[in-house]
């Protein structure tokens, strides 16, 4: 367990890096307990380096269902946190507001946004750089200049999705631009297909990641899309059916759109992290999300860029082995990163 000194000077130098000033308003963002100690230590930090710092916490919510509520946060209808919450020049949020309206609408005013969640150790393995973000932001470059994204693999997977719709993603680990949102402990840039414009299949094979599970697949699915939406998901062994039923527990038919496209940048992160970690139970697996040279395939909401769907149903699955194309250039060669501006 990390004592309060290492906290604080982590968290120092993770508000070093989103760029904050003297004159600045610092909030903390607590729901309940959960992570408490984190904005102790983050005030601490921040009272130091001169900033105007102080915790809003809101209650628990009522529900802590064990099915993802991607999106749900526990400030909705709460005006007087929200408005507060846009007057912060950054807000630290250790509750979770990414994919909600309320985030969006933060954001929006210029606030700027750092989520942190993870347990301490995994933040301090995974502490960014400045080489990071000039990485993430290369790939940025070329998402924006690519017209079509094509995922292979030698299992099977080949699907394309046409660009151009919606806005790139870049998450490198902090925050210093106005209205900017980030998440400590990743490394990864993504972006959504243009709606209805996603057609082909995807075979998860084993050792692919379904990070809601927090594990390792052991049997290959087979994921049939067509017009941006899942219509099949085939598969000899547990693992299909645990996906098709899990997907179908929500009613929803949106939860079957398919949402953001990527690769992972983050060369600290091992893909066999979830075996070794102690405390998977308590992440939310930014480690297997930004491992290095993995194929992010997302399912489910897409407000997080700017779309309208807000299904509470949300599937990352970091593929391992994996290619990736933007235009007919190959940027990820079976799940190693080939482009050298962005080879770590």
């Amino acid at each position: 367990m990390a004592t309060q000194y290492e906290m604080v000077k982590l968290f120092t130098q993770q508000l070093e890096l989103c760029g904050v000033k003297p004159y600045e308003t610092l909030i903390c963002l607590v729901e309940g307990n959960i992570r408490a100690d984190y904005a102790e230590a983050t005030m601490i930090a921040a009272r130091e380096m001169g900033l105007t710092p102080f915790q809003i916490t809101v209650p628990l919510r009522e529900s802590r269902s064990i099915k993802s509520m991607t999106g749900r946060t526990g400030i909705a209808g709460n005006i007087p946190v929200i408005e507060a919450l846009k007057k912060a020049d950054i807000v630290i949020d250790f509750m979770g507001m990414l994919f909600s309206y309320e985030q969006n609408e933060i954001c929006a005013t210029g606030t700027r946004v750092c989520f942190i969640r993870e347990p301490f150790d995994i933040l301090a393995r995974n502490m960014q750089t400045r080489d990071l973000r000039r990485r993430v932001e290369w790939g940025e470059k070329l998402i924006r200049e690519a017209k079509t994204m094509r995922i292979y693999s030698e299992v099977g997977t080949d699907l394309t999705y046409e660009l151009g719709e919606y806005p790139v993603m870049t998450q490198y680990g902090y925050t210093d631009t106005p209205g900017r949102w980030d998440h400590m402990g990743t490394g990864q840039v993504l972006t959504n297909g243009n709606d209805g414009k996603v057609n082909g299949k995807v075979v998860l094979q084993p050792g692919d990641i379904v990070n809601g599970f927090k594990r390792y697949l052991e049997s290959p699915v087979t994921l049939t899309i067509r017009d941006g939406f899942i219509t099949g998901i085939d598969g000899p062994g547990m693992d299909a059916a645990l996906i098709r039923k899990y997907i179908e527990s929500y009613n929803d038919p949106r939860a079957y759109a398919i949402s953001h496209i990527g690769w992972g940048c983050l060369d600290s992160a091992p893909w066999y992290h979830n075996i070794i970690s102690r405390t998977k139970d308590q992440e939310i697996g930014t480690s297997s999300l930004s491992y290095y040279g993995n194929v992010l395939f997302s399912t489910g909401p897409n407000t997080e860029l700017g779309g309208k769907n807000d299904t509470a149903c949300h599937m990352d699955m970091p593929m391992r082995d994996c290619s990736l194309d933007l235009d007919g250039v190959q940027i990820v060669s079976n799940g190693k990163i080939v482009i050298p501006e962005m080879i770590a």
